[in-house]
């Protein structure tokens, strides 16, 4: 297997990838090469589009506000996307930012926000959150973007979760109780009702906590041997915010 290279930029692409294949960047991607990266005529960018692998581009301008991306070679093969629905209540703003990012660096293969009793907020930007997850997949390296799911009431996801999801198991954030075995199984969750963290005991309590708590519990394993060899994540600090496109807003990290 290619071995991933943690000091090259990395640009996720909306295009087929292949041999030879020459890109026209859009306004958004040509400014945040030229301008925000300050990369010039002939530099090197690795891209990816989350189903053709991930490729070495050499950039084509002939000022600071155009750019083509010409293919030279993958770099590495394509990922396949990792089983992992992470299902979560909404935060608000820079929070959400925050935990969308750290899940995907910890390798969630999609998201979905739910709506609980007590979620404070009330809406979600989807395209704000899809552009974060992208962001987090080209710091850290990972191939397989996750997918964005539309929000759904808790109670509509389980009451159809043993039909859409044959197989596949519920496990729930409880920071309240102190217990080191959060799975439950539906059949406890309809006998006995969602555990303490899911029920809010007291007013405008969370559902699965604030910022990294949100999730850290989970303890998600990435199987990305990239991620595999820096187990610390320190090629995903350092995030560039300004500038990038589809990118709104300041994200405030800690």
């Amino acid at each position: 297997m290619a071995k991933y290279e943690f000091k090259m930029q990395r640009l996720f692409l909306r295009h087929i990838l292949a041999d030879g294949a020459r890109i026209e960047a859009d306004r958004g991607q040509s400014n945040y090469l030229l301008n925000v990266l300050r990369m010039n005529d002939g530099d090197y960018v690795l891209v990816f589009n989350g189903s053709d692998g991930e490729w070495l581009a050499k950039i084509s301008s002939n000022g600071r506000r155009e750019c083509a991306l010409q293919l030279i070679e993958r770099t590495r093969e394509q990922t396949r996307p990792n089983d992992l629905m992470y299902m979560f209540a909404p935060l608000k703003h820079a929070r959400l930012d925050y935990m969308v990012q750290k899940a995907v660096e910890m390798g969630a293969g999609s998201l979905k926000p739910v709506m609980t009793q007590h979620t404070q907020a009330s809406r979600v930007n989807l395209e704000r959150m899809e552009a974060n997850v992208i962001e987090a997949a080209e710091q850290c390296g990972v191939l397989s973007v996750p997918e964005v799911l539309a929000p759904q009431p808790l109670s509509e996801v389980l009451a159809v979760w043993p039909d859409s999801q044959p197989g596949r198991r519920l496990l729930f954030c409880d920071e309240g109780e102190g217990t080191n075995n959060p799975l439950l199984t539906l059949a406890q969750i309809k006998e006995t009702g969602p555990p303490a963290a899911c029920r809010a005991d007291r007013p405008g309590r969370r559902v699965l906590g604030r910022g990294a708590r949100a999730v850290a519990r989970p303890g998600f394993r990435h199987a990305d041997p990239a991620r595999a060899a820096h187990p610390q994540g320190r090629h995903c600090r350092g995030r560039r915010t300004h500038g990038h496109p589809g990118r709104s807003g300041r994200l405030e990290v800690s």
